[in-house]
């Protein structure tokens, strides 16, 4: 009945002591990340901002300038996933090193080069590393952040993207307008060296980031309701850049405002993404598909909006918040629910989420050129926009909720 003196203690094998980071330790490696993402985005979107002033200096056509900006997006789709795949079984730190290092690379050559072919080259090497980069920074801020934050985690790698809209690419344009375009891809280069530096001080070297297998990362590509995922992404966030696109031409044009206004209108969509990106991040661990759902829905009203009252300014101002804040309240749930449909693959996933939103500029501008070139007027772009979104929100209803039934089901 009870244990005698010689009787051997039972053996309870010790628990391995909890490592990861917590408090500022914490808070150091998530600004590693977002500050990666935060280079990365001032590079993109700053592109845009010199794209006549590097057309003028290597002797190239705007049309074909802008295949600098259309190499850099299909460097995302094509090259990223390739990447991740490729480096499946690396410790995901060491992945993020070995992309920062990339990204200095594809910036500095974009910097030195001397024909708009060496641009466009540089600018398509520089965009493989976005998507691995996010991809593999989600899993990192996922391990942070602990079991059940995943939206968070990625809504924190896409808040440096954010805020680029917001300072980096304006900050980045004005550098290459008083020192010349090269320099904005000097200054970047500079950033993500920072990032580099902070990720190897700051994320945790430990086997918990370890990767996985390739088969696991490709067996993501066999799942169906993935690939769904994507399309309802791409389709849904373009809405964003079928006004994001033509905003210059929406201020002056259909507001009748000065080009001094850009810069404003810029600015408040840049807010409405970061307000939305935050937001999302918190609906996505606490409901699985309001984040998407109340998102998609929102950016259709914000379109509206735009649509009919885009020729007044306060009207137009409240327009694109909304559009800039509902659709990237969708962004973070698009991770989780990619997550959920392929759990052996996050990096992979997170990867082909961003390879959805280059798709979804795409999509996009196409939209708004298209009604813009029927005679519409710029303000159509929002209808363009409102159309793709709801043909996002109408491929979710087809297949996403029956999909979770059935796995609830099981």
């Amino acid at each position: 009945m009870y244990a005698t003196a010689n009787a051997a203690p039972t053996e309870v094998e010790p628990k391995a002591p909890d490592t990861t980071p917590r408090g500022r330790g914490q808070r150091r490696a998530l600004f590693a990340l977002a500050l990666g993402t935060f280079a990365i985005g001032t590079g993109e979107f700053g592109t845009n901002g010199v794209i006549e002033l590097y057309a003028e200096d290597l002797d190239a056509s705007l049309p074909l300038a802008t295949w600098a900006v259309t190499a850099y997006a299909l460097g995302v789709v094509i090259g990223s996933p390739i990447i991740t795949i490729a480096a499946a079984r690396l410790n995901r730190k060491r992945l993020l090193l070995g992309l920062i290092g990339l990204f200095l690379v594809g910036n500095l050559f974009s910097a030195w080069a001397m024909s708009m072919d060496m641009l466009i080259a540089a600018r398509f090497v520089t965009g493989t590393v976005q998507g691995a980069y996010f991809g593999a920074g989600a899993v990192v801020a996922s391990y942070l952040y602990g079991a059940g934050k995943a939206g968070k985690a990625f809504a924190t790698v896409m808040a440096g993207l954010t805020v680029a809209t917001i300072f980096g690419s304006p900050a980045g344009t004005f550098i290459g307008q008083m020192l010349g375009w090269e320099w904005l891809y000097l200054v970047v280069a500079a950033i993500g060296l920072l990032a580099g530096l902070a990720l190897l001080m700051w994320i945790p070297s430990t086997p918990d980031l370890d990767g996985g297998s390739v088969r696991s990362e490709l067996r993501a590509f066999t799942k169906p309701l993935v690939w769904v995922m994507v399309a309802i992404a791409a389709l849904g966030i373009s809405s964003i850049f079928a006004v994001y696109t033509f905003i210059a031409p929406i201020v002056t044009d259909a507001a009748g405002q000065s080009p001094a206004v850009i810069p404003i209108a810029l600015a408040v969509f840049g807010l409405g993404m970061a307000a939305g990106n935050a937001l999302g991040g918190r609906i996505a661990d606490r409901h699985l598909t309001a984040g998407l759902v109340l998102g998609y829905l929102l950016v259709s009203l914000s379109l509206i909006v735009v649509g009919i009252g885009g020729a007044w300014l306060p009207s137009l101002f409240i327009g694109l918040f909304g559009v800039g804040a509902s659709a990237m309240m969708a962004i973070p749930t698009i991770q989780v629910l990619l997550t959920r449909f392929a759990p052996d693959a996050p990096t992979l996933v997170g990867s082909l989420n961003l390879a959805a939103l280059n798709a979804a500029n795409a999509f996009g501008a196409v939209g708004g050129a298209i009604v813009i070139g029927a005679g519409y007027g710029v303000l159509a772009t929002s209808w363009a926009g409102l159309v793709l979104v709801l043909a996002g929100l109408a491929v979710f209803a087809l297949f996403i909720p029956r999909a979770l039934n059935a796995t609830r089901s099981r």
